[in-house]
């Protein structure tokens, strides 16, 4: 089979929620990730097959919302484009399924990430039948559709307290982890690493034009002290707060991928061959585990072992399942997610994914890192990874 590589990576800057990207719908977000995505190939939108973006909160976003960024961003409309949803791993997955698009001959180039607007996800009823008298009570879809697990009927913040106490994993070192990311991506940012990864956004108002060219999530100046005395958020008992948690956020990622020969046709210095990837399933109450079996089937695939590794991006959905993931996996802490992860940086959740791995492979290109795993844990209980490996 042949070698699949990835030629660029861009995103959004990643959004708080409401805060400066909420006006703007996920096909909009995907539009600007895929337009740089695009240029910074040295590719021409026409030169592309087909886009594939993950995205989980799809309810009144529009026919296709994959579709609608595709056309957006000028790509033909001869070349499809269709999204999926397997929750935080869609990004990532996308690119998976483009990698299989290519290597079975179906596409040449292949768009491949995630978009999602968590401040656009709506509050529903279902009126088909009709409602005669009566009170009536909203479901807020971002909610019931991205972080409510379906079998246990709770949060996903639940899930990582399950975590917490099977694994013995104590507050402290939660808000430990949590701060830590904070800091790595505050110094990450002013130091300006993330400037190559990231297209501005325009935001248009009556009061003139905004650029947003940086990720707003970030808490610069966190400390253990203003962290330590927040309480709970999904069980009074428990060590989840809203500190050591990810947090809700909008964001688009998009990566071009093709061939290795396509590639070199072209005359393009890829960043990165992608070596493996695997998904994986475990108990949906302890989904955050879910890039352990995941990472291991991954590593195994392209024949690497966890000390290969230079650099790992994992996705930071709790502290308590993070930590989880170092541990079982028996990573190096000083590799994972050097320039912090999304407790800092945020999760826009069916966008994290291709985040992550552009963030990775940007990584492995400023600092000379040869082996990258990029892996997610994924509502309902799965895990999903990848392997890249710099050219």
């Amino acid at each position: 089979m042949s070698e699949i590589v990835i030629v660029s990576a861009a995103r959004t800057p990643v959004g708080s929620f409401n805060g400066a990207l909420a006006s703007l719908p996920a096909s909009e977000l995907g539009k600007a990730a895929i337009e740089a995505a695009v240029s910074r190939a040295g590719i021409a939108p026409s030169d592309v097959d087909e886009v594939i973006l993950g995205q989980v909160l799809q309810a009144a976003a529009g026919q296709g919302p994959a579709r609608q960024a595709s056309v957006k961003a000028g790509i033909p409309v001869e070349s499809p484009a269709w999204s999926l949803n397997q929750l935080c791993g869609s990004g990532l997955r996308a690119v998976a399924l483009a990698a299989q698009q290519i290597a079975d001959g179906s596409a040449k180039v292949v768009v491949a990430g995630g978009q999602e607007s968590m401040s656009q996800a709506p509050h529903a009823q279902n009126l088909r039948g009709g409602q005669k008298m009566g009170d009536l009570q909203f479901v807020d879809t971002m909610i019931k559709d991205g972080l409510w697990d379906a079998f246990h009927g709770y949060h996903m913040g639940q899930t990582a307290e399950n975590i917490a106490s099977r694994w013995q994993i104590t507050r402290e070192d939660q808000d430990k982890f949590a701060v830590a990311s904070q800091n790595k991506a505050e110094a990450a940012q002013k130091a300006g690493k993330f400037d190559d990864e990231i297209v501005s956004i325009t935001i248009k108002g009556r009061k003139g034009d905004t650029i947003v060219d940086k990720d707003e999530f970030i808490r610069h100046g966190a400390t253990i002290e203003s962290v330590q005395g927040l309480k709970p958020v999904f069980n009074k008992e428990g060590s989840v707060t809203a500190a050591n948690a990810s947090g809700l956020n909008d964001g688009a990622a998009a990566l071009v991928l093709m061939s290795a020969e396509e590639a070199a046709k072209r005359g393009l210095k890829p960043l990165a061959r992608i070596a493996s990837w695997a998904n994986a399933g475990v108990a949906p109450e302890i989904m955050g585990t879910g890039p352990i079996p995941a990472s291991k089937k991954a590593l195994e695939k392209a024949g690497w072992s966890v000390a290969d590794l230079d650099l790992v991006e994992s996705n930071e959905a709790f502290a308590a399942q993070s930590l989880c993931v170092v541990r079982e996996l028996g990573l190096d802490p000083a590799k994972v997610n050097v320039n912090g992860g999304a407790i800092a940086i945020g999760h826009p959740i069916g966008a994290s994914g291709a985040r992550i791995l552009t963030t990775l492979v940007h990584e492995m290109k400023r600092s000379g890192a040869k082996k990258g795993l990029a892996t997610l844990c994924i509502g309902g209980g799965m895990g999903v990874a990848m392997c890249v490996e710099a050219i």
